[in-house]
């Protein structure tokens, strides 16, 4: 258990880096060029065709019947990390900005904590220090990603004047794809503020995220995570794939490049497909908050990547910030991995107590003859039973 929690941690790191080169070739590739929902659905497709058929495969023989709990489930799954997650941030992007895209995203930890509480999947004992402990490291780690998103400091490596720009761009494209002017126009027409539209639209991402982690925690112990992971493609894709032909501008948005079809595809099989299949197998390892809290992470991989090959300046804030989150991951960690021995110890202690300690109700006069003779008195907690001659006690005077 100890490997694959490791394993799991390992496997998160990857994710993160996955994403930051995700980011990397996003931005490279696409500014300026394929419509967003479209690149949406297209890199769902392509991530429904590696899952489908690895799951059937992998899970053939150990995957439940399928019944309507599962069916309800998968369709939630696909409807809150799939289809609402890309969507409401590709809108909220669209409608505010790159950066205050990047300030919002350290709600999904928090989001992802508190739903966790909510719902029985992470415990807190506020009096232990090993609760003190997670929710401290949460708060380091939120910390830490709001100095990144907020605070850029002085430059550490490179010249300053090539920086991309990456953090919080989930996807890059055209500034305006149609589903976005269709809703402005019709929001402005109804004097609605487009920024603050996009401010919810980004609170939703973040809370769409955090309900699709927290709900599939429960689920994992019963379903594999490779075909959970397929069947919320399944839903997610299809309600996105229904969105894109209806408001995508015409078949000229479907015309890509082959640069495009690059990035289509590296984004469906590394960011898509095996991203959501390691942070769903390391939720059941780990738990919803750790695999929350290592999301904050991305703007600083897309950063170190973006030095490593594009030449881009690397600041002090996204320093200081990785620094509070990779100390908040720990605290969380270690409070965990505290929380687990204590509850360990505990049992021990309960298996390893004797029967006389753990205490029995008192005699009733139509007890068991049986029951009264074994039955030892309450000033002798502490030591051994009695010999049956000093326990009996006559039931009548």
């Amino acid at each position: 258990m100890v490997s694959d929690a490791w394993k799991a941690h390992v496997a998160l790191l990857l994710v993160q880096l996955n994403y930051g080169g995700y980011h990397v070739i996003a931005k490279l590739a696409l500014s300026g060029g394929i419509n967003q929902l479209v690149f949406c659905v297209l890199r769902d497709v392509v991530a429904l065709a590696i899952l489908g058929p690895l799951a059937y495969v992998k899970d053939k023989e150990t995957r439940p019947i399928f019944s309507g709990y599962f069916l309800f489930s998968f369709f939630f799954l696909g409807l809150t990390g799939i289809f609402g997650n890309q969507l409401l941030f590709t809108l909220g992007l669209n409608f505010t900005s790159p950066a205050y895209a990047a300030a919002l995203q350290p709600a999904i930890p928090v989001f992802t904590f508190l739903l966790a509480l909510t719902v029985g999947s992470e415990t807190v004992n506020w009096q232990r220090i090993d609760g003190k402990a997670k929710v401290g490291g949460v708060l380091v780690c939120v910390a830490g990603a709001m100095v990144m998103a907020l605070y850029k400091g002085p430059v550490l490596l490179g010249d300053g004047f090539s920086d991309l720009n990456l953090q919080g761009m989930a996807m890059a494209g055209k500034p305006a794809p149609e589903p976005v002017s269709w809703l402005a126009t019709l929001l402005i027409d109804a004097g609605v503020d487009m920024w603050h539209i996009g401010v919810v639209c980004l609170i939703g991402n973040c809370f769409c995220l955090a309900t699709y982690i927290v709900y599939q925690a429960p689920l994992l112990s019963n379903y594999p995570a490779l075909s959970m992971t397929a069947y919320s493609y399944l839903f997610g894709a299809g309600l996105m794939s229904l969105t894109g032909c209806f408001f995508a501008n015409g078949p000229s948005d479907w015309t890509l490049t082959r640069t495009e079809i690059a990035c289509v595809l590296f984004s469906g099989i590394v960011a898509s497909a095996l991203n959501y299949w390691l942070l769903t197998w390391s939720n059941k390892m780990l738990g919803p908050s750790l695999v929350a809290l290592y999301m904050p992470l991305q703007p600083l991989a897309s950063s170190i990547l973006s030095r490593i090959f594009l030449k881009s300046s690397l600041y002090l804030g996204s320093g200081i910030g990785g620094g509070l989150i990779i100390l908040g991951l720990y605290l969380v960690t270690w409070g965990q991995r505290k929380g687990e021995r204590l509850a360990l110890t505990s049992q021990r202690r309960m298996l390893n107590t004797p029967h006389y300690m753990k205490g029995e109700s008192s005699l009733k006069v139509n007890d068991p003859p049986l029951k009264v003779l074994y039955h030892r008195g309450p000033s002798n907690l502490s030591s051994p039973p009695l010999p049956v001659s000093q326990t009996w006690q006559p039931l009548y005077d």
